[in-house]
């Protein structure tokens, strides 16, 4: 497998980078992520749970049982190309 197919096989799950993106601006709330993407439940609960296992993000212990999600390093390291991709779509239209 390429290293392109494999950074595919972590990031390039529909809505993946989307949440990737939405959480560069720091941690979120469950609630918040799925309001702000307008994702189902599931969707987005399966998502995260890969973007976990992936180590892009992680969970934050908040309190009343509410989850919030930050970035890891890794995470943080898809800044440039999500950057990369939105200028790439912009010059296209």
């Amino acid at each position: 497998m390429s290293d392109l197919a494999a950074a595919l096989d972590l990031v390039g799950a529909r809505w993946a980078l989307l949440i990737v993106e939405r959480l560069l601006d720091g941690p979120q709330r469950y609630g918040d992520l799925q309001r702000d993407l307008g994702l189902g439940t599931n969707m987005l609960a399966t998502r995260l749970r890969e973007l976990e296992a992936a180590g892009v993000i992680r969970r934050l212990p908040l309190r009343h049982n509410t989850r919030a999600y930050a970035l890891t390093d890794r995470g943080l390291a898809l800044r440039e190309p999500i950057a990369a991709l939105a200028r790439w779509a912009a010059a296209e239209t």
